[in-house]
Protein backbone atom coordinates (compact mmCIF):
# COMPACT_ATOMS: atom_id res chain seq x y z
CA UNK A 1 0.00 0.00 0.00
CA UNK A 2 1.56 2.94 -0.83
CA UNK A 3 0.59 6.46 0.63
CA UNK A 4 -1.24 7.96 -2.28
CA UNK A 5 -3.78 10.15 -0.76
CA UNK A 6 -4.06 14.13 0.08
CA UNK A 7 -4.96 15.79 3.32
CA UNK A 8 -7.07 18.61 3.33
CA UNK A 9 -8.09 21.47 6.03
CA UNK A 10 -11.87 22.04 5.60
CA UNK A 11 -13.43 25.40 7.44
CA UNK A 12 -17.05 24.64 7.67
CA UNK A 13 -17.64 27.17 10.03
CA UNK A 14 -19.88 29.12 7.54
CA UNK A 15 -22.44 26.64 8.35
CA UNK A 16 -22.78 27.38 12.26
CA UNK A 17 -25.45 29.35 12.00
CA UNK A 18 -27.04 27.11 9.72
CA UNK A 19 -26.52 23.57 11.01
CA UNK A 20 -25.35 21.72 13.81
CA UNK A 21 -21.76 21.29 12.94
CA UNK A 22 -21.60 17.35 14.30
CA UNK A 23 -24.40 16.42 11.87
CA UNK A 24 -23.18 18.54 9.04
CA UNK A 25 -19.54 16.29 9.45
CA UNK A 26 -21.72 13.09 10.00
CA UNK A 27 -23.52 13.93 6.35
CA UNK A 28 -20.17 14.86 4.92
CA UNK A 29 -18.90 11.18 6.12
CA UNK A 30 -21.55 9.51 4.38
CA UNK A 31 -21.00 11.27 1.22
CA UNK A 32 -17.84 10.73 1.06
CA UNK A 33 -17.29 7.47 2.45
CA UNK A 34 -13.43 7.04 0.83
CA UNK A 35 -12.37 9.67 2.75
CA UNK A 36 -10.82 9.68 6.37
CA UNK A 37 -12.26 12.69 8.47
CA UNK A 38 -10.15 13.80 11.70
CA UNK A 39 -11.91 15.67 14.82
CA UNK A 40 -13.91 18.67 13.99
CA UNK A 41 -12.25 21.31 16.21
CA UNK A 42 -14.08 24.30 18.28
CA UNK A 43 -12.94 26.61 15.55
CA UNK A 44 -14.66 24.81 12.92
CA UNK A 45 -11.87 23.34 11.14
CA UNK A 46 -11.61 19.62 10.10
CA UNK A 47 -9.07 17.39 8.75
CA UNK A 48 -9.60 15.58 5.78
CA UNK A 49 -7.36 12.98 4.40
CA UNK A 50 -7.98 10.47 1.12
CA UNK A 51 -8.01 10.57 -2.90
CA UNK A 52 -8.26 13.73 -4.78
CA UNK A 53 -11.30 12.87 -6.62
CA UNK A 54 -13.02 12.26 -3.52
CA UNK A 55 -12.14 15.48 -2.03
CA UNK A 56 -13.07 17.09 -4.91
CA UNK A 57 -16.19 15.79 -4.67
CA UNK A 58 -16.65 16.76 -1.06
CA UNK A 59 -15.97 20.10 -2.03
CA UNK A 60 -18.84 20.44 -4.67
CA UNK A 61 -20.78 19.00 -2.27
CA UNK A 62 -19.99 21.48 0.14
CA UNK A 63 -20.45 23.99 -2.45
CA UNK A 64 -23.92 23.15 -3.57
CA UNK A 65 -24.77 23.03 -0.12
CA UNK A 66 -23.67 26.69 0.63
CA UNK A 67 -25.14 28.11 -2.62
CA UNK A 68 -28.31 26.22 -1.43
CA UNK A 69 -28.22 29.16 2.11
CA UNK A 70 -30.90 31.59 0.91
CA UNK A 71 -30.62 35.47 2.10
CA UNK A 72 -34.20 34.05 4.07
CA UNK A 73 -32.38 31.24 5.63
CA UNK A 74 -29.41 33.28 6.69
CA UNK A 75 -31.59 35.89 8.25
CA UNK A 76 -33.79 32.68 9.87
CA UNK A 77 -30.97 30.99 10.89
CA UNK A 78 -29.80 33.91 12.64
CA UNK A 79 -32.68 34.28 14.83
CA UNK A 80 -31.98 30.94 16.02
CA UNK A 81 -28.44 31.06 15.88
CA UNK A 82 -28.16 31.22 20.53
CA UNK A 83 -30.63 28.20 21.00
CA UNK A 84 -28.39 26.14 17.87
CA UNK A 85 -25.27 26.76 19.74
CA UNK A 86 -25.85 25.64 23.07
CA UNK A 87 -27.81 21.96 21.04
CA UNK A 88 -24.59 21.96 19.21
CA UNK A 89 -22.32 22.54 22.52
CA UNK A 90 -23.96 19.82 24.20
CA UNK A 91 -24.68 17.29 21.28
CA UNK A 92 -20.65 17.91 20.75
CA UNK A 93 -19.22 17.29 24.38
CA UNK A 94 -17.53 14.01 23.55
CA UNK A 95 -15.82 15.50 20.33
CA UNK A 96 -14.88 18.50 22.19
CA UNK A 97 -12.97 16.46 24.63
CA UNK A 98 -11.02 14.79 22.11
CA UNK A 99 -10.60 18.05 20.22
CA UNK A 100 -7.43 20.08 20.45
CA UNK A 101 -7.52 22.50 23.03
CA UNK A 102 -7.68 26.43 21.94
CA UNK A 103 -3.97 27.71 22.92
CA UNK A 104 -2.80 31.11 23.27
CA UNK A 105 -0.46 32.10 20.67
CA UNK A 106 2.54 29.76 19.18
CA UNK A 107 0.09 27.38 18.66
CA UNK A 108 0.63 25.17 15.27
CA UNK A 109 -0.77 22.24 13.85
CA UNK A 110 -0.05 19.65 11.60
CA UNK A 111 -2.18 16.90 9.86
CA UNK A 112 -0.72 13.85 9.51
CA UNK A 113 -0.99 9.94 7.90
CA UNK A 114 -0.71 8.13 11.31
CA UNK A 115 1.60 5.81 10.10
CA UNK A 116 3.73 8.07 9.06
CA UNK A 117 3.44 9.48 12.21
CA UNK A 118 4.21 6.89 14.00
CA UNK A 119 7.07 5.95 12.06
CA UNK A 120 8.62 9.33 12.43
CA UNK A 121 8.20 9.10 16.06
CA UNK A 122 9.81 6.04 16.26
CA UNK A 123 12.91 7.17 13.85
CA UNK A 124 12.64 10.39 13.83
CA UNK A 125 12.10 11.90 17.10
CA UNK A 126 14.47 14.20 16.64
CA UNK A 127 11.75 15.88 14.63
CA UNK A 128 9.11 16.46 17.69
CA UNK A 129 12.17 17.93 19.81
CA UNK A 130 12.89 21.60 20.94
CA UNK A 131 13.07 24.11 23.39
CA UNK A 132 9.65 26.09 24.51
CA UNK A 133 7.63 23.84 22.42
CA UNK A 134 5.30 21.37 23.89
CA UNK A 135 3.72 18.54 21.00
CA UNK A 136 1.11 16.58 21.73
CA UNK A 137 -0.93 14.18 19.14
CA UNK A 138 -4.47 13.32 18.67
CA UNK A 139 -4.93 10.19 16.39
CA UNK A 140 -8.20 9.38 14.62
CA UNK A 141 -8.45 6.43 12.17
CA UNK A 142 -5.71 7.31 9.45
CA UNK A 143 -5.35 10.90 10.75
CA UNK A 144 -3.11 12.30 13.16
CA UNK A 145 -3.35 16.26 13.93
CA UNK A 146 -0.35 16.91 15.63
CA UNK A 147 -0.74 20.47 17.93
CA UNK A 148 3.00 22.27 18.56
CA UNK A 149 2.26 24.53 20.93
CA UNK A 150 4.57 27.31 22.80
CA UNK A 151 5.48 26.53 26.59
CA UNK A 152 5.34 30.57 27.30
CA UNK A 153 8.34 32.16 26.81
CA UNK A 154 8.54 34.48 23.77
CA UNK A 155 10.74 32.17 21.85
CA UNK A 156 8.31 29.77 21.94
CA UNK A 157 6.34 30.82 19.14
CA UNK A 158 9.19 30.67 16.85
CA UNK A 159 9.91 27.03 18.39
CA UNK A 160 6.58 25.96 17.32
CA UNK A 161 7.23 26.91 13.91
CA UNK A 162 10.32 25.12 13.42
CA UNK A 163 9.22 22.14 14.21
CA UNK A 164 5.96 22.59 12.71
CA UNK A 165 8.03 22.91 9.23
CA UNK A 166 10.98 20.30 10.19
CA UNK A 167 7.21 17.70 10.70
CA UNK A 168 6.10 18.74 7.50
CA UNK A 169 9.80 18.37 5.93
CA UNK A 170 10.03 15.00 7.18
CA UNK A 171 6.26 13.84 6.45
CA UNK A 172 7.07 14.79 2.53
CA UNK A 173 10.62 12.54 2.79
CA UNK A 174 8.73 9.77 4.44
CA UNK A 175 5.45 9.35 1.60
CA UNK A 176 7.96 9.20 -1.33
CA UNK A 177 9.57 6.16 0.13
CA UNK A 178 7.35 4.24 2.70
CA UNK A 179 4.99 1.70 2.08
CA UNK A 180 2.90 -0.58 4.50
CA UNK A 181 2.09 -3.90 3.98
CA UNK A 182 -0.89 -5.06 6.51
CA UNK A 183 -0.62 -9.39 7.62
CA UNK A 184 -3.91 -10.11 8.70
CA UNK A 185 -4.52 -13.22 11.32
CA UNK A 186 -5.62 -16.14 8.99
CA UNK A 187 -7.07 -16.98 12.69
CA UNK A 188 -9.20 -15.75 15.29
CA UNK A 189 -7.65 -17.60 18.32
CA UNK A 190 -5.12 -16.00 20.44
CA UNK A 191 -2.01 -18.90 19.32
CA UNK A 192 -2.15 -17.27 15.69
CA UNK A 193 -1.76 -14.03 16.88
CA UNK A 194 0.89 -14.61 19.66
CA UNK A 195 2.84 -16.91 17.07
CA UNK A 196 2.96 -13.93 13.87
CA UNK A 197 3.64 -11.35 17.04
CA UNK A 198 5.96 -13.29 18.11
CA UNK A 199 8.02 -13.60 14.60
CA UNK A 200 7.85 -10.49 13.90
CA UNK A 201 9.73 -9.84 16.99
CA UNK A 202 12.40 -12.00 15.87
CA UNK A 203 12.67 -10.50 12.57
CA UNK A 204 13.13 -6.68 13.89
CA UNK A 205 16.75 -6.79 14.33
CA UNK A 206 17.41 -8.03 10.76
CA UNK A 207 15.24 -5.18 9.78
CA UNK A 208 16.02 -2.37 12.21
CA UNK A 209 14.81 0.42 9.48
CA UNK A 210 10.85 -1.16 9.91
CA UNK A 211 8.30 -0.43 12.03
CA UNK A 212 5.68 -3.09 13.13
CA UNK A 213 2.11 -1.83 14.45
CA UNK A 214 0.10 -4.62 16.53
CA UNK A 215 -3.39 -4.29 15.94
CA UNK A 216 -6.21 -6.97 17.27
CA UNK A 217 -7.10 -8.57 13.85
CA UNK A 218 -3.46 -7.50 11.64
CA UNK A 219 0.20 -6.02 11.63
CA UNK A 220 0.74 -3.32 9.63
CA UNK A 221 4.63 -2.99 8.77
CA UNK A 222 5.80 0.04 7.92
CA UNK A 223 8.86 0.76 5.84
CA UNK A 224 10.93 1.06 2.70
CA UNK A 225 9.55 -0.98 -0.43
CA UNK A 226 12.22 -3.64 -0.41
CA UNK A 227 12.22 -3.85 3.41
CA UNK A 228 8.44 -4.30 3.87
CA UNK A 229 8.45 -7.13 0.88
CA UNK A 230 11.07 -9.10 2.65
CA UNK A 231 9.90 -8.88 6.20
CA UNK A 232 6.01 -9.73 4.78
CA UNK A 233 7.64 -12.21 2.57
CA UNK A 234 9.42 -14.35 5.63
CA UNK A 235 5.63 -13.68 8.04
CA UNK A 236 3.98 -15.72 5.37
CA UNK A 237 6.30 -18.22 4.51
Amino acid sequence: QAFLSVTSILSVAVFRDRFVLEDLVEEMRKQSPALSFGPLQPDGHIAVQGPFPALRGLREFLLLKAKSLSEEDRREAKSHQRPRRKAQEHRGASETRNSLREAPGGKQVVVLDTDIYLYMRRFYPATFQANDAVVSAVADGDITTVCVESAGRKAGAAQALRVKKAMEVCSVKLQKVLRKERLCFRESGAGQKQRCRGLCERLKPRYPNVLIVPYDSHVDVVGSSADVGRFAEEVRS
